[in-house]
């Protein structure tokens, strides 16, 4: 392992892996959602079918409308772990290419990674749980205790990148 390698990516690490694990994240829900789609939709009505009485009224157009709107949600999911994922792990290299890591560093690396991880997993149980309560809003509202924290971490992670970048360029 050369030096650089060794000094300023290495205790980047855990940021690193946290970041790929998104950009996987992302990029397998994709392949299996154009693989299996045809599984996925009937498997979120079946979920509203179960409730589709208690929910819906016995209206299965109410139904397939929270269907169709969990599945954009899933979607998100899909998107947003490459996304995001991806623009960690360009900071965190970025935060590398600056010389030796600090703890700004370490924890932006850290919490970019997770928040961009835990942010997708929220689009993801949001899209499948969207038909089970009804109101696919009702089902992001009810997971803000995972939204919330993703979204916070992945913003520690951006502005701890863009903190780090000014303390270099005015050292």
């Amino acid at each position: 392992m050369n030096e650089f390698a060794q000094t300023q990516v290495l205790p980047l690490t855990p940021g690193i892996l946290l970041s790929l694990a998104s950009i996987f994240f992302g990029f397998a829900l994709g392949a299996l959602f154009g693989a299996l789609e045809s599984g996925f939709k009937p498997m979120m009505r079946e979920a509203g079918m179960s409730v589709l009485d208690s929910v819906y009224g016995g209206d299965t157009d109410k139904l397939e409308k929270a269907v169709a709107k969990g599945w954009k949600y899933a979607i998100r999911g899909h998107i947003h772990g490459g996304a995001i994922g991806t623009s960690a792990l360009g900071c965190i290299l970025l935060m590398a290419m600056l010389g030796e890591p600090g703890v700004l560093e370490k924890v932006s690396a850290v919490a970019f990674g997770a928040g961009s991880l835990l942010y997708s997993s929220f689009w993801i149980v949001a899209g499948f749980k969207a038909p089970k309560v009804g109101k696919p809003k009702e089902a992001k509202e009810s997971l803000w205790w995972i939204a919330m924290p993703g979204a916070g971490l992945c913003m520690i992670g951006l502005v701890g990148t863009f903190l780090s970048v000014c303390i270099h360029a005015m050292a």
